[in-house]
């Protein structure tokens, strides 16, 4: 089997890559502070500097985007401009990576003065507070998510991501073909980007070059949304089954039974794991079709293979 790589880890991100990810979706416009774009984001929650606005700073999270709502903006108004000065520096000290205001509101002089000053952005949205969090939180988590590539074949077969991989020429691609056919759809094919969202789904995707493309030995580069149609292709998929197809060797060890529950470790989340030998005249594709349909009863809590086991002790338990 091919070596997995380390995964990577993103520790932090720029003021600016998350502007420019943002900036359409978020509403957001930058109005003072350009030269801080290259600040850091260490954290991918949001923080609201109310407290800190008071001149308390214990458990002040500043490695966050600060985000100043009505609550703020109304108390940094009513507040004398020279203790805001002094209130909006004192922060600034503390290296916030970056002032967003919501609602459109407009900031105040000394947050103008003090951006400048300390080279931090500062910027506007007109989401409410609570709908630019919400929004900004779920594309942190897509920006700060653990990443892997690892090779192999990612379909949608009947709801259920199924991850197929084995050495190079094993059949794939061809298994991925003729699931295609069946009405099945492709994902990624040769190389899987891999994400980990809210450190429990596992979100798997092909490169913007590849996407909608397959390699078949024998026939080349083949773009499957041109024959198939753009339905069979999909921009990205949870990964709930990993199915690695070895070459049969005789005296090799085979599942014949089910209740042994493997699993594929990645990103420190274990997938169900099945291994399918490989021999002449077995039709993989209806193999795999079907190993997604038990994982989709084994979701929805029907377990085959333990059913069948408690059958048969219910019934050796009876004829004692």
């Amino acid at each position: 089997m091919p070596l997995i790589p380390k995964p990577k880890i993103t520790e932090s991100i720029t003021v600016q890559d998350f502007f420019k990810q943002g900036e359409e979706h978020l509403k957001l416009t930058l109005v003072s502070g350009s030269d801080g774009m290259k600040n850091l984001v260490k954290d991918k929650s949001i923080n609201r500097p109310a407290l800190a606005l008071t001149g308390y700073y214990k458990s002040f999270a500043f490695k966050r985007l600060q985000v100043f709502g009505a609550g703020e903006m109304a108390y940094l108004k009513d507040i004398k401009e020279d203790h805001q000065y002094k209130v909006l520096t004192e922060i600034a000290r503390k290296h916030v990576p970056c002032m967003i205001v919501s609602r459109n509101l407009i900031p105040t002089k000394s947050m103008f003065q003090v951006a400048e000053e300390n080279h931090i952005p500062l910027i506007r949205t007109s989401l409410t507070s609570r709908d630019f969090v919400n929004t900004a939180t779920l594309l942190l988590e897509d920006m700060f998510a653990p990443r892997i590539t690892l090779h192999g074949t990612l379909m949608d077969v009947r709801g259920i991501g199924v991850l197929i991989r084995g050495e190079s020429g094993v059949g794939k691609s061809e298994c991925a073909l003729a699931l295609i056919e069946r009405g099945h759809n492709l994902v990624a094919d040769d190389i899987v980007y891999i994400k980990l969202i809210g450190e429990r789904e596992l979100v798997g995707k092909s490169s913007d070059l590849n996407r909608g493309y397959m390699e078949c030995r024998g026939l080349g580069i083949v773009n499957i949304a041109e024959l198939f149609g753009v339905r069979s292709v999909r921009l990205e998929k949870v990964i709930n089954l990993v199915i690695t197809f070895k070459e049969w060797k005789q005296g090799m060890d085979e599942e014949r039974t089910g209740l042994e529950e493997e699993f594929f470790d990645t990103l420190g989340q274990k997938i169900p794991h099945i291994q399918l030998p490989i021999r002449p005249g077995r039709d993989m594709a209806r193999l795999v079709e079907v190993a997604a349909m038990v994982q989709a009863m084994k979701r929805m809590g029907h377990n085959s293979a333990e059913s069948f086991n408690q059958r048969l002790i219910a019934h050796m338990d009876q004829a004692h």
